[in-house]
Parts: structure tokens; sequence; C-alpha cells
């Protein structure tokens, strides 16, 4: 675990951490080259994306066509992008529209995953059975969701459930599914780091993918919004706003509080994402003084974990609360958030989704 006190601005090596998943990012992410073994390895990693892409497209694999429409929501990159927030975003409005969307998921981190069986995720599910994202998706939603390292698996088990169309929080890169439209979403500061694949570079896989995108969204405001390719022919980028303003109490006990009640007041912020930094600087943003505590993402949290010696308030991220619900008390919050477009690029986004599913035949 990390921590600093008096932050304002949260500095990157407030987050940088000295594991070995840490420096690897402190890599991607600067302008220098990295170093030549793992430029090497990159080299690899992606002579075997491009053989793994080429059996699909010769049909020596078979992608798995399901009877209903699947949207896949999924980043080029490694870490957190927004992916989960656009998911329940257009969750909410497909149901809108007359329409009962369910989710699957790989349910990383959780030991359904390791077990390979597609699980259906309830309200009160064990995250450490079902992953953080699945309960967090379960419970903002409301929706069935399905956790399963094979997607083909826990597509198959959500249609038991009558869904009427799947949305995919992840598995852009998982092609035995067969899907109808893809959608990759983009963090607008570190865009796609420093361009090179796994292990030299955070890409899973190359750039030029983003051109073969039916949709791409960027999280937030930043220069990896400029120059980016449309995608296959739409309109684009979306550019997706995520905050929130209600901090919720970690124990369920009494009501929402204002998150600007705690203007110039000195808190602990704990988060086990995959980009930290972007949480504590929403809440330095709001005024608030940040001491950043770090974990890895997925992070299994002890009491330990939140023990201070003051009492400060603790405020903790949605996808972590989840987690930490016996550890609640008094003065600890999580902080839910949502993604909101523009009027325009809403409507745009969603006229497109459309076109692709109308594309399908479905």
């Amino acid at each position: 675990m990390r921590s600093c006190t008096g932050c304002s601005s949260v500095p990157d090596r407030a987050v940088a951490g000295g594991t070995p998943a840490a420096r690897l990012q402190a890599i991607w992410y600067r302008a220098a080259r990295p170093p030549l073994l793992l430029r090497l390895l990159s080299r690899l990693f992606g002579l075997a994306v491009k053989a793994r892409r080429t059996a699909y497209a010769r049909g020596l694999c078979r992608a798995q066509r399901l009877p209903r429409p699947v949207i896949v929501v999924g980043n080029l990159t490694v870490g957190g992008s927004g992916k989960t927030p656009l998911v329940i975003w257009l969750a909410e409005r497909l149901r809108s529209q007359g329409l009962r969307p369910g989710v699957i998921l790989r349910g990383y981190g959780g030991s359904a995953e390791r077990g390979g069986e597609a699980c259906s995720v309830e309200p009160d599910s064990d995250a450490a059975i079902v992953g953080d994202e699945a309960l967090v998706l379960r419970r903002r939603t409301g929706l069935p969701v399905v956790v399963c390292r094979v997607r083909t698996r826990a597509a198959r088990h959500l249609l038991l459930e009558g869904v009427d169309v799947i949305l995919a929080d992840d598995g852009l890169q998982h092609l035995q599914l067969a899907r109808d439209c893809e959608i990759a979403v983009l963090d607008a500061q570190r865009g796609l780091g420093n361009g090179h694949l796994l292990p030299a570079g955070p890409l899973r896989e190359p750039a030029a993918r983003l051109a073969a995108m039916d949709i791409v969204v960027v999280n937030g405001e930043g220069d990896a919004a400029a120059g980016l390719e449309r995608g296959a022919g739409g309109p684009g980028p979306f550019v997706m706003h995520v905050g929130g303003e209600w901090l919720r109490p970690l124990d369920g006990a009494g009501g929402p509080v204002a998150l600007s009640s705690l203007a110039g007041q000195e808190v602990h912020a704990v988060a086990g994402i995959g980009d930290p930094k972007r949480f504590f600087m929403q809440l330095a943003a709001a005024g608030l003084r940040v001491q950043p505590h770090v974990f890895p993402d997925h992070h299994r949290y002890r009491a330990a974990d939140l023990a201070f010696d003051d009492r400060l308030p603790l405020l903790m991220t949605e996808k972590d609360a989840v987690k930490c619900g016996a550890f609640g008390a008094a003065n600890r919050w999580y902080l839910p958030v949502t993604a909101s477009f523009a009027a325009a690029d809403a409507g745009a986004l969603l006229a497109r989704l459309r076109s692709c599913l109308v594309r399908s035949g479905h």
C-alpha cells in the first residue's frame, strides 16, 4: 500500500507503487523508449495476436453466433478505462426502449472465474466468488448478470434468463463469441500509452484495430481524444464523462451525503482499481484534501487495510465498497459514479448502435 498526505493535485508518484505491475505501467505511460527485452517480447505477442485473428478470419477457428444480438464493450489497453459505467449507461438506455438486456463478464478476481462454470450473480452474491465488477453491475442495473471466463458459456447461460440483447463487459479479444457491435473505450488522459503491445506497452491489440470498431468512446477530456480513428464508418469518437456527486455510507446506515460537503477537509481515499489516480483526482477536484491509499486492482480487503490512526473520513470507490461491507463504520463512505454524454453524442451513439443491430439482422 502507498500513501501520501495533502495531495491537491495527486501526482503520479503518489500512486505509482513499487510492484512489478506498477513499474511496467511507469514504462507504458512515459515518453522514453521501452527496454529492448520488452520490445522483443512485444513482437512475439503481436505475432500471436495476428495468428489468432487470422485463424478466425480464415475459418480455422469458428466464432459462435447466438440467436440474440451481442454488444461488446471493451478496450485495447490493459487496466481501467470506464467500461463498466458505460455498460450501465447502455443497459439503462436499452431497457428504456422496451428491451431486456443482460450482462456477461469474466468475473475477474472471483473464484467462479477459476472454475470455468457459468454463474448467475445475485444482489447478495459474494464478490470473492463472482468478482467485484459483476456485483456492481448486478446491484446498479437490477438486470441478469452472468460470469464465466468462457464468454460463450456465460452468454448461453444468460439466454436462459430470457434476455433480448447481451452486453459483454470486456471481451473484445474473446473472438470465440461472435458480436454484432464492438465498442472501444479509451481513457482520454492515458490514451494508448506508448503505443506498444504487451509487455512493452499497454496494448492488447495493435492501435490500428480502432479503425474496425463500430463505436469509439473516450472517457473524459484529454489529448488522447485528438486524432483518434472514428471507427468503422461511424461518427465519433464520443466523449463520455464519468462522475459522482453523492457519497453513500459503507455500512448502509443513513442516506447519501453530498461530496461537496467535504470540500476543504482532509480524507483518506482508498482505491484498488485499474486507474486509481482518476478517483483521487475526482476527489481533489471537489475540493477535498486527499491522502491516497493504493491497492492492487481487485484487491481483497482486510479490516487492517482500512485502519488509520485518526478519525478522518474514509472514502472509496463503489467497486471497492462491494468487498468492504463487513468493515462498515461511521465516517466511511463510497462514491458511486455514473456515465453521461452530451445530448447530441448520446443520440448519435444510440443511433449508431441501432444501425449495427439492424445490419446484423436483429
